[in-house]
């Protein structure tokens, strides 16, 4: 049964999966907006946006896990001073507009950035 198993595979596997969400969020974070394919988009959004959430407090554990998470300090610090910004915010850091479809393949593509 596959109660509950709602993520997208990608057509990848596990390991490949989680290289890649880490691979758009540091892309994202450190680009302030990238363009992507919907699924992918819609897929990342509230990976990134727990992390936000988690870099508005400043502390050395939630910077050890940002790091962990990202894999770059440089990003991590990208994040953190971006997070200050959304203080009076409760979420909804993100924005994802759609394109039309990429010539190649007819793939829906979007834009996704920060609010």
């Amino acid at each position: 049964m596959r109660h509950g198993n709602v993520n997208r595979k990608f057509g990848r596997e596990r390991g490949q999966r989680k290289a890649l969400l880490k691979s758009l969020a540091r892309s994202l974070v450190l680009r302030g907006k990238i363009q992507t394919t919907i699924a992918k988009a819609k897929e990342i959004r509230p990976y990134v946006e727990k992390l936000i959430t988690r870099g508005r407090t400043d502390t050395l554990s939630n910077r050890r896990l940002l790091i962990s998470t990202l894999g770059d300090e440089k990003a991590v610090t990208k994040l953190i001073s971006t997070a200050k910004t959304y203080d009076g915010r409760t979420g909804g850091y993100l924005r994802i507009v759609k394109m039309g479809p990429r010539k190649g393949d007819a793939a829906e593509m979007a834009i996704i950035e920060f609010v």
